[in-house]
C-alpha cells in the first residue's frame, strides 16, 4: 500500500485515475503496459473499490463467480472460487490475488480522497488536490469512483442521540459488530438490508426490520465449487467472456425468446418453473417482454408472489413481504438474490414495521420512536439506508470545468453525458460506471473493461496525432440523453422509483440514471462514434502541438 512517486512533475503526468476498484485498477494495467505517466489515487487503504467498504454481515456477489472477474487469463487460469457467489471476504482474496499476479498496489496512493479538480483551458490541463495536500496537473482525469460508494443516511430526527452501535452498511467497521443476542434493528430492505438480515436474523435476541417498500428477492441458487467444477469451466472461459458483451446485461445469458402473451398457459408455468429452478437473476428471465408489457409483468409477479408466500407462515408477514399487489413493475426496481430471507420472518423474535403505516418519528438514547409513540429499544442499529447513487461520487467533488462550472452544477436539474463516459464543458474527463452507461443494469466487468478499452483508445489516438484536447459537444449530449430517455419512457422502469432513478435523494432529480438499451447496443454505438473519427467530440492541440 505504497504512498511512493508523490512528487511526479505535473507536465509529465498523463493521467490520473480516481478510485481502486475494479474500474480504477483495469486502467491502471493498461496505462502501465501504454508507458504513460499516471497516477492513482483511492480514500481506502486498500484496493477492491466497494467490495473494500462493504463489510457489513452478509455482504455477498450476486452475479455469478466466473463471470465477475477481470477476462485477462493470467488472473484467472489460477484462480479458484469456492462458491457460485463469492462473499465480499472472498472478493477481497481475489483482487489481493490480482495483485500478487500484478503488482498493482506500489502505483496506488491510499488514503487519499480527491476533493476538487479545476480545468485549465490554457495549459489542457486538471490542477487535481487531495484532502493530504497532494496537487497533481495531469492531462487526462478518469473518474473510476464507482457507481454505490456514496453512502445515504435520512435526516433522521435525533439520529446522533442513540447510544447503542449504529453503523451504515457502507461503511460497517472492518472488525465488525458483535449481534449475537442483541436487540437489533435493521433500517432499510434493499439489497444490503437483505444480505444483513438473513445474515443475522438466526442469531440476534430480537430483530426489528423498518420496511417501506417490500424489495422482490430471487432465489440465489448459491453452490459450493470445488476443483473438478473449475477444470470443466475454465475451458470456456474465453468463450463466457465474448459472449457477455453479446448479451443485454452482460450475464452469460438471454431471457427465453419468446413473449409470455404470445405462450400458452401450461407452458408459462413450465417455463417459469424452469427458469426459477435456475436460481439467479435469470430466475424471472423466463420471458422476453415482461420489462415492457403489463400483462407479462403482472403474470411474471404472480409466479413470484405465489413461490413467496409458499415461504411464509403468517398471512399478515405475506401481503407485508409479497403483497397482493404489486408495489411497482417487477424489475422496475433493484432487485435481490438471497437463501434464507423469507425463512427469518417465520421466526418468533421477528417483527417487521411497515414505515408507509407507522413510520420513524425520532431516535432517542434507547432506540427509535414510531409514529405511534412507542420506544423500540435496541442495542445495534444497521441503517441499510441506501446510496446516492451513480452520480454521487462524481457531484461530491468539487469538478470545475470551463467557465468554472462544476457537474454538480451542471447536473442540479438532470443529467448530460455523451455515451455515458463524458461531459461537455468538461474536457479530458472520462468516467466509468457512471451516469448513461449500462451501470445499474449490466454485470460490473462486462461493462467496465470495454469501457475502459475505448477510453485508453482515445488517449492513444489523441497522443498518435499530438492532440492535447478532447471535448463533448452539447449536441452529442443532447442526442445521447434523448437516446437514454426515449428507450426507458418505453419501459414499464418508468412506473418504479428508487435509486435507479435518484428518486431516493431529497433534492435529487427524478430521472434514468442508465442506459437500459442493453450492453450490445452500448458498446456498438461507442465503436461506431470513434470509427467516424471520434464525432460528437472536439479534439484539438496546444499551440506547441505537443501532447
Amino acid at each position: 500500500m505504497s504512498n511512493n512517486n508523490l512528487n511526479v512533475a505535473s507536465e509529465d503526468l498523463d493521467v490520473l485515475i480516481v478510485g481502486a476498484g475494479f474500474s480504477g485498477l483495469y486502467q491502471l494495467q493498461i496505462f502501465r503496459k501504454l508507458g504513460y505517466s499516471f497516477k492513482v489515487f483511492d480514500v481506502a487503504a486498500d484496493i477492491g473499490g466497494t467490495w473494500y467498504w462493504n463489510r457489513y454481515p452478509g455482504a455477498r456477489v450476486d452475479t455469478p463467480a466466473f463471470i465477475y472477474t477481470f477476462s485477462a487469463e493470467e488472473l484467472w487460469k489460477d484462480w479458484n472460487w469456492t462458491e457460485k457467489y463469492p462473499s465480499q471476504q472472498e472478493m477481497r482474496a481475489y483482487f489481493q490475488h490480482v495483485d500478487d499476479k500484478l503488482g498493482l498496489k506500489k502505483d496506488i496512493t491510499f488514503n487519499t480522497r480527491v476533493v476538487s479538480a479545476e480545468w485549465d483551458d490554457g495549459e489542457h490541463r486538471w490542477t487535481v488536490k487531495t484532502d493530504n495536500g497532494l496537487v497533481v496537473q495531469p492531462r487526462f482525469l478518469i473518474l473510476a469512483t464507482g457507481s454505490l460508494t456514496v453512502p445515504y443516511i435520512p435526516a433522521f430526527k435525533g439520529l446522533e442521540k442513540f447510544q447503542g452501535v449504529c453503523h451504515h452498511t457502507g461503511r460497517w467497521p472492518e472488525e465488525g459488530v458483535a449481534v449475537k443476542g442483541k436487540r437489533v434493528a435493521v433500517v432499510g430492505t434493499g439489497s444490503t438490508g437483505v444480505q444483513v438480515i438473513q445474515e443475522i436474523g438466526p442469531e440476534v435476541g430480537h430483530l426489528k426490520v423498518f420496511q417501506r417498500t417490500p424489495i422482490l428477492c430471487l432465489p440465489m441458487g448459491q453452490e459450493k465449487l470445488d476443483v473438478e467444477t473449475h477444470i470443466k469451466q475454465k475451458p470456456l472461459y474465453p468463450t463466457y467472456f465474448r459472449f457477455r458483451l453479446q448479451t443485454f446485461a452482460g450475464f452469460p445469458y438471454n431471457p427465453y425468446p419468446k413473449d409470455f402473451t404470445s405462450s400458452t398457459p401450461e407452458e408459462r408455468i413450465l417455463r417459469q418453473e424452469e427458469y426459477w429452478a435456475k436460481g439467479g437473476f435469470q430466475s424471472i428471465g423466463a420471458f422476453n417482454d415482461t420489462a415492457f408489457n403489463q400483462e407479462s409483468n403482472d403474470g411474471v409477479y404472480a409466479f413470484w408472489r405465489s413461490k413467496v408466500r409458499a415461504r411464509l407462515r403468517d398471512p399478515k408477514m405475506q401481503e407485508k413481504l409479497a403483497p397482493t399487489v404489486c408495489p411497482h413493475p417487477i424489475g422496475g426496481r433493484r432487485l435481490s438474490l438471497e437463501q434464507t430471507y423469507y425463512e427469518v420472518f417465520n421466526q418468533d423474535n421477528v417483527d417487521l414495521i411497515d414505515l408507509n403505516e407507522n413510520p420513524i418519528a425520532e431516535f432517542t438514547s434507547k432506540g427509535i420512536v414510531t409514529g405511534d409513540g412507542k420506544e423500540h429499544e435496541f442495542d445495534v442499529i444497521v441503517l441499510a439506508t441506501g446510496w446516492d447513487g451513480v452520480t454521487g461520487a462524481m457531484t461530491k467533488i468539487d469538478i470545475r470545468g470551463i467557465g468554472g462550472q462544476t457537474v454538480a452544477e451542471k447536473w442540479k436539474d438532470g443529467v448530460y453525458t455523451n455515451l455515458g463516459m463524458t461531459v461537455s464543458g468538461f474536457p479530458n474527463m472520462f468516467f466509468m460506471s457512471g451516469p448513461q452507461a449500462p451501470t445499474a443494469f449490466s454485470v460490473g466487468p462486462s461493462c467496465i473493461e470495454p469501457q475502459g478499452d475505448w477510453i485508453a483508445n482515445v488517449i492513444k489516438h489523441m497522443k498518435k496525432n499530438h492532440l492535447t484536447k478532447i471535448e463533448a459537444t452539447p449536441e452529442a449530449e443532447q442526442i445521447w440523453r434523448g437516446m437514454v430517455m426515449s428507450i426507458h419512457d418505453k419501459l414499464l422502469v418508468r412506473n418504479a422509483r428508487g435509486w435507479w432513478n435518484g428518486a431516493n435523494i431529497p433534492g435529487k432529480p427524478a430521472e434514468i440514471l442508465s442506459f437500459l438499451g442493453g450492453v450490445p447496443t452500448y458498446f456498438n454505438r461507442c465503436t461506431e462514434v470513434a470509427e467516424n473519427g471520434y464525432e460528437g467530440f472536439v479534439l484539438s492541440g496546444k499551440g506547441n502541438g505537443q501532447a
